[in-house]
């Protein structure tokens, strides 16, 4: 089995700040790092290290082929990120002493993904492989078209939010998954409950109160989180996806996927960066969170 993303590449810049910034407020920061990140690329990265066959769909700018060759160490299939003229996406992060943060995202070489592009890489796909995608670049209402008329298990992680985007491929998406600030936008703007959406499977992550999964038929199942001491949550929920997305691909029962999904994301936090630290398989099993 495969999982075929068509997600974001960026360059990551984090800034280690006393305290997140306040309107009007200069804040001087204490610590600058820079890396691979990009909610796509992280969930790449998170998923090939759950041990999944993951190839990304993408594009970098003439600054960003260390993005893709980064991907490509990280043991991503590459050969569908496209190089184009537009300066690769980057983010600006502020992280706080508690560990939250705020990020100011640019799109670039993000939004210069064809459907030509998307084809292609699709058409090496097999029914049952897993596709995923986000709210970082184009052409996610096509891909998610293609994907399920192909026979893959269709996911999206609905970050950045946005209820137009949400609406927009909901008929084509078997598994939807979003934070809890995410799914009481979506209720509040569809006038719906999660129960009542037309989708198969619905994961909802809750940070330190684990993740709730609401599946047709059947009662909600909550996962506690793993209690850990966070010092930056920057990249976590996309480890908890690309982990999950990994063990469904593996044929893990969807409780299982979860369990591992959360370990991770827990460990995650634990760390300063973003796809440069994400864990693996191993690091899971000798951290023994839980």
């Amino acid at each position: 089995m495969a999982v075929y993303n068509l997600g974001s590449i960026n360059a990551d810049n984090v800034y280690r700040v006393p305290h997140l910034v306040a309107p009007g407020e200069t804040l001087a920061a204490t610590e600058l790092t820079q890396g691979l990140g990009g909610k796509g690329a992280n969930m790449s990265v998170a998923a090939a290290r759950a041990a999944a066959r993951v190839v990304h769909i993408g594009a970098v700018g003439p600054d960003g082929r260390w993005a893709s060759d980064r991907l490509m160490e990280y043991g991503v299939d590459t050969r569908h990120i496209a190089h184009v003229l537009t300066p690769t996406g980057h983010a600006n992060i502020c992280v706080d002493a508690a560990g939250e943060n705020t990020i100011v995202l640019f799109a670039g070489a993000n939004q210069t993904v064809s459907d030509d592009m998307i084809g292609a890489a699709l058409a090496e796909a097999s029914p049952g492989d897993s596709f995923v995608t986000q709210n970082e670049t184009n052409g996610q209402v096509r891909a998610t078209e293609m994907a399920k008329s192909l026979g893959l298990r269709v996911i999206y992680a609905a970050a950045p939010f946005d209820a137009a985007a949400v609406r927009a491929v909901l008929d084509h998406v078997d598994l939807l998954i979003l934070n809890a600030v995410e799914a009481a936008q979506l209720v509040s703007e569809t006038g719906t409950n999660l129960a009542d959406l037309p989708l198969k499977d619905i994961v909802v992550t809750k940070g330190r109160d684990g993740a709730t999964w609401h599946s047709k038929g059947r009662n909600a199942v909550h996962v506690p989180a793993v209690e850990v001491t966070p010092v930056d949550t920057t990249g976590a929920g996309d480890t908890f996806t690309g982990f999950l997305i990994a063990g469904l691909d593996r044929g893990m029962p969807m409780a299982q996927a979860l369990d591992q999904a959360t370990r991770a994301a827990a460990l995650m936090v634990t760390r300063v960066g973003t796809a440069d630290v994400i864990p693996d398989l191993r690091e899971l099993q000798d951290q023994r969170l839980g």
